[in-house]
Order: C-alpha cells, then structure tokens, then sequence
C-alpha cells in the first residue's frame, strides 16, 4: 500500500521489509531503489521497530496498523522518515499514530505532509472515529505538526495527548 502526497510517496512496509530494516538496510534500498536518510534505527526506534515487526509477521492481515511507512521523496527517492499507526483502532475507534523525520529532512513540511494523508486515509476506514497522538511536553515541533493537521490537545501531563 502506498499513500501519496505533493511530495511525498508512503510506502507501508511489509514484514519482510521490517526485517529488512533491521537487519540488512542496504537490501531494503535496493529493493526499494531508494536511500535511507531518515532517523537512525537505534535504541528505542529499534525496540519498537523489532516488537512491530513481530506483530506484523504474526498478524499480516492488519499490517497497516503494525507496520511502518517509509516517507520517500519523490524527486530523488530519499527515505525522509517514517510513520507509523501503533496498533488496530481500539473499541472506541482511536487509533495512535507516530512519527520521526531524519535531522537534515526537519523544517520542510515533510511530516505535516504525511500525517495528513495518513489522517485522512484513517478516517477513510470502517470503525476509525478519531486518530490520537503523544508528544512530549518540550517537543514544540511535533506539536506544531499536529496543530497543522487539525488535532487538538486533549490531555496534558508527563506527556501530551492530541485528537483529530
């Protein structure tokens, strides 16, 4: 599955292609006919990235919500960042999106790009009622990218909680 924007393609990776991305990045730009210039896949990105990929090998059926989408560039194939939905839509129909930008790709527009097509493809789906979002208290910049998207801050404590 692929989600486009101006800029922007969204490429949902597979299963095979987290394992990719784990293990062996030079197979995924290949296979991919892409360069990875978004965050470096260390520490707590890994974590997530390795129990996702679990979930999505366990659950393939659902892999747009387990998985993560590469935010390739479209004029020279540069993997930019990446995003995510960090699991199926609850009971109530809320779904949690996350994101992070490589550093030299920040300031561009880029994720207020893609979380906006992310959002209106969510909203898009049967039993999806609003899309939710966390952002820690100094981190001004993801912040701003929600208020450009339409959320609105709806908890505030150690961290912040956004709705569309």
């Amino acid at each position: 599955m692929t989600l486009h924007t101006e800029r922007l393609e969204l490429i949902l990776l597979t299963a095979h292609q987290l394992e990719l991305w784990i293990y062996d990045l030079p197979a995924l730009e290949q296979e991919l006919y892409a360069t990875y210039d978004a965050e470096p896949l260390e520490a707590e990105l890994l974590a997530i990235v390795k129990k996702q990929h679990e979930i999505t090998r366990d659950d393939e059926g659902n892999t747009v919500w387990h998985s993560f989408f590469f935010l390739l560039r479209k004029e020279d194939r540069v993997v930019v960042g990446s995003s995510d939905f960090k699991d199926i839509p609850n009971e109530r129909g809320e779904v949690e999106i996350g994101y992070g930008l490589g550093i030299r790709h920040r300031r561009c527009g880029y994720m207020t790009e893609a979380v906006k097509a992310m959002c209106t493809w969510a909203q898009d789906q049967p039993g999806v009622s609003a899309v939710l979002a966390e952002t820690e208290c100094d981190n001004a910049a993801s912040q701003n990218v929600l208020a450009r998207c339409g959320f609105h801050m709806y908890s505030e404590g150690e961290t912040l909680w956004w709705r569309l």
